[in-house]
């Protein structure tokens, strides 16, 4: 099979498939054009029809768009990743909510006891909602993508530092912080190569 007709295998067109995968990329410049609410709210609008175990939903948004903001990101990120951070003009800091169970009664009402399922064991729960949380980052970054928009995906920071900032309560842990907008000058560095079929899959 070529790859023209492994493209023809999706109901996505070949042009969506290529805005969502193969064409995208991780932007580490972004122009000035700003990212409004109304994108985001529709970009979760999206995203949030995604799956996760037992609907848990555990990934919350934090927006940091203004300078102030920034000044208090900006120290806990690496070094490497601080200017492009300052350039973007959206920053989302990608968390997962330990206290996820309390919502269950209302996005899983079909089992009552789902809640108290949960509330004896922090552990258990704070796993599932790193596992929960990440794989809504996943669909975030798509559904930033779809939007048209470059995301820039990092998890070179220091965790503890960024809780402390902005989630001082406990609650809420930081997975990733994802800038977002329009790619600025050379936004690009050169296309990584991915493994082959092969090399990743195997029939049992």
């Amino acid at each position: 099979m070529t790859s023209t007709d492994r493209a023809a295998a999706f109901q996505l067109s070949e042009d969506a498939q290529d805005l969502l995968f193969r064409a995208a990329r991780t932007a580490n410049s972004f122009s000035s054009e700003p990212v409004d609410d109304e994108q985001i709210r529709a970009i979760y609008d999206l995203v949030k029809w995604g799956p996760t175990s037992m609907n848990q939903q555990p990934l919350r948004i934090a927006l940091v768009r203004s300078d102030e903001g920034k000044q208090r990101l900006l120290p806990h990120l690496s070094e490497g990743n601080r200017a492009k951070t300052e350039s973007a003009p959206l920053v989302a800091v990608l968390s997962a909510d330990t206290d996820f169970h309390e919502n269950l009664p209302k996005v899983f009402p079909h089992k009552p006891d789902a809640k108290d399922m949960w509330a004896g064991d922090d552990g258990f729960r704070a796993e599932h909602a790193k596992l929960n949380g990440t794989l809504q980052v996943g669909y975030f970054i798509l559904g930033v993508r779809a939007a048209g928009l470059a995301a820039g995906p990092m998890t070179g920071f220091d965790a503890a530092g960024i809780n402390a900032e902005f989630f001082p309560d406990g609650r809420e842990k930081v997975l990733v912080v994802v800038n977002i907008g329009k790619p600025g000058e050379n936004p690009w560095f050169d296309r990584l190569p991915r493994l082959d079929y092969d090399e990743v899959v195997t029939t049992i």
